[in-house]
């Protein structure tokens, strides 16, 4: 079981609140505390790019809180998430906000030793990870609990610059009683709310479209809470499927999510979310996915099969080539723009 401070002890006593949640709150919540950070942080605009073995070395340190871009099995950051496996990286927190594929991949490294929990273990329609559950099972993860909803409004109240957001969400629940939550009384109508405390990771990793060499990023499709988390990580790394011009970013700055002054690195890894779903670019390697869960059942093989597919490579193009190449990821190219394809007759046609 991971130790640290327990920082859902509040530190105005003169603040009326019930502490509901019975679990420990991993992260500090404090606004001017994370301020002070920021205040020191670059805001040069200045080349960013780098390697993925550099700046998961240089960023990322044991002890740290890791936030993950992308969602389910959708945008994930593969190519730093099985850097941070190959790096041996320990004792990390890990926000587990529907968490598939990327909680799969750390929790084959062992990488984190408490984790808030939104959604884990299953990689939705395709099976629970006996790995990652037999993780959580052995008591080697400490776990605090929330709802989807909850996970994405800290991060919203960090890039607020706030300690805590108020919602009515997870109350009346079991949820709530293994969460780190507290209720509170509105001030203007005396009615509860619950304070979801601010979540300001110590870094975070974001997969996206394009980006500049400085680290503007663009996102295609939906972003979920990448736009919030990217304003609450103290550290952020970009992968990006490709490097384009500043000029082409100030093109379209409606399309911007992520602004340079925020992030820490930048990598140009093409199919960076392999074997994720990267939406309109290529589809998600669900025969590769399902040979993950296979391989877990026999922890010889599965000892195997990280050493082919992480250990054994060197980087994020070694693990592609294991695994079909260009060939299979044109295939997997193909079939997204099929699947989108679709989905944009069936719309017009309606």
């Amino acid at each position: 079981m991971s130790s640290g401070k327990d920082y859902s002890v509040p530190g105005n006593k003169d603040v009326t609140y019930v502490k509901v949640g019975t679990r420990r709150l991993f992260t500090n919540p404090d606004a001017d505390d994370a301020r002070e950070f920021f205040k020191n942080k670059s805001r040069k605009m200045v080349n960013k790019v780098t390697t993925v073995k550099e700046a998961v070395s240089r960023l990322i340190q044991d002890g740290d809180y890791l936030g993950v871009g992308g969602f389910g099995s959708n945008r994930i950051p593969t190519a730093v998430l099985h850097e941070i496996v190959r790096q041996k990286k320990r004792n990390l927190g890990f926000a587990g906000h529907t968490s598939t594929h990327d909680m799969q991949i750390l929790a084959a490294g062992k990488c984190f030793d408490r984790c808030d929990v939104a959604y884990v273990v299953g990689l939705e329609a395709r099976g629970l990870s006996k790995v990652s559950r037999k993780y959580f099972e052995n008591g080697e993860v400490e776990a605090t609990e929330w709802t989807n909803a909850a996970l994405t409004w800290r991060y919203k109240a960090a890039a607020m610059g706030l300690s805590f957001i108020p919602a009515r969400n997870m109350m009346g629940t079991d949820t709530i009683r293994y969460s780190a939550a507290m209720v509170m009384p509105c001030p203007y109508t005396g009615k509860k709310f619950v304070a979801l405390p601010a979540l300001y990771p110590d870094v975070a990793a974001i997969h996206v479209h394009r980006c500049d060499m400085y680290g503007n990023a663009q996102i295609d499709g939906i972003a979920v809470a990448d736009y919030d988390l990217a304003r609450a990580a103290k550290k952020l790394i970009i992968t990006t499927e490709r490097i384009i011009s500043n000029e082409e970013i100030r093109q379209k700055p409606d399309r911007n999510i992520i602004p340079y002054f925020l992030v820490d690195a930048v990598i140009e890894v093409p199919y960076g979310a392999y074997p994720s779903n990267m939406a309109y670019e290529y589809f998600s390697d669900e025969y590769h996915l399902q040979e993950w869960l296979k391989a877990e059942k026999d922890e010889e093989t599965f000892k195997a099969f990280l050493e082919k597919n992480i250990f054994g490579v060197k980087d994020h193009w070694g693990y592609l080539e294991v695994n079909g190449g260009l060939e299979r990821l044109s295939k997997l190219r193909a079939q997204e723009n099929l699947t989108d394809k679709l989905l944009n007759n069936n719309n017009n046609g309606r």
